[in-house]
């Protein structure tokens, strides 16, 4: 299974207004009369971060890519049977989902407000049943063992 989990697209809504703000600006300068070399930097510098703008807002950056064998979180790749706890925590800039490891002090955080809405939700579903899945956990059914059916 491949999962990926992109930016929310409106976070980066800022670097298309930075573009068209330069291309105004390159329009007063032409209309000012400034020197032509000056309204070409202008408008090339506009356009190209217009055309910036215009990629991260169709391809925003990944976050998270959930593979078979490991979870890879803004670059950094875990096997699961090394995460040992996923969960939702409170940081000083909101909500985030936190995957502690075995090794002390390492914790992976990602803020839930770069996700879209609704992802968060399905997010933690698949994080759990990967977690499950990789450490031998079944979801119990309600309904008792067998009598022969002895733990291990």
């Amino acid at each position: 299974m491949r999962t990926t989990y992109r930016m929310r697209a409106g976070r980066f809504l800022g670097v298309l207004a930075a573009g068209l703000i330069l291309l105004g600006v390159a329009a007063i300068t032409w209309a000012v009369g400034l020197p032509g070399v000056v309204v070409t930097v202008f408008l090339g510098l506009g356009g190209l971060v217009v055309l910036a703008g215009l990629w991260v807002l169709v391809r925003p950056p990944v976050v998270l890519r959930i593979r078979d064998e490991h979870v890879e979180v803004r670059g950094v790749k875990t096997v699961w049977t090394d995460i040992t706890e996923a969960g939702r925590v409170e940081t000083t800039h909101g909500a985030a989902l936190a995957l502690r490891t075995k090794r002390p002090d390492d914790t992976t955080l990602l803020p839930l407000a770069w996700l879209a809405p609704g992802q968060a939700a399905e997010l933690e579903t698949a994080l759990r049943d990967k977690l499950n899945a990789a450490h031998g956990y079944t979801i119990w059914d309600g309904t008792a063992p067998e009598a022969d059916d002895h733990a291990e």
